[in-house]
């Protein structure tokens, strides 16, 4: 599953994935309904990629917790979060056993498990979602240093030009003819 893109918007129901970027914001397209709309650059908005919930010990991954919930919900859809608080705890003692039951809320595994059912119904949630693509780490060392090397070629026979002789003899024309100095315009 690809939470990098996928976000929550405080004050709007429901989870977008991110399409591109404007000038002044961002274009987004709701998970379920596959309707896109722009928001502006002050709208609050949260990577579910950059969220974890806290453990006795660590922090955990949302990732990590859509994972454990998908196993015991045989990836189909999860408890509401509308269910009673007393549900919705054993519901997170159940995918994550050792979470802090003083700092995670109930509002926390509402959220939770709403996120979870939206993205099960947007069809987020299978057994090929969690799988993390494997690279052995000798060829991501061999791969990178080609790249930079490349990169730095180019860069270093790119020609540079130079236009800054013609303006000025054009300037100087202009000026010994009587034109009035400001019809020119100084560019840059």
């Amino acid at each position: 599953m690809q939470l990098e893109k996928i976000i929550s918007i405080s004050g709007k129901p429901g989870l977008y994935k991110l399409i591109s970027q404007l000038k002044n914001g961002f274009i987004i397209e709701d998970v379920v309904s596959k309707k896109k709309v722009s928001i502006g650059n002050t709208s609050q908005v949260s990577l579910l990629d950059n969220i974890a919930m806290f453990t006795f010990d660590k922090e955990v991954p949302l990732f990590e917790v859509f994972e454990n919930v998908a196993k015991n919900y045989d990836y189909k859809e999860a408890i509401s979060h509308k269910s009673s608080d007393a549900e919705l705890r054993d519901f997170m003692a159940q995918s994550l056993p050792d979470y802090d039951t003083e700092r995670v809320y109930v509002s926390d595994i509402k959220k939770l498990a709403q996120w979870y059912n939206i993205l099960s119904k947007a069809g987020y949630i299978t057994p090929e979602s969690f799988v993390k693509p494997e690279q052995p780490a000798e060829e991501k060392t061999e791969e990178q240093p080609a790249e930079v090397t490349e990169k730095k070629t180019v860069k270093k026979t790119a020609p540079k030009t130079e236009k800054t002789a013609a303006p000025k003899v054009k300037a100087s024309t202009s000026a010994a003819k009587g034109t009035p100095k400001s019809t020119h315009r100084k560019m840059g």
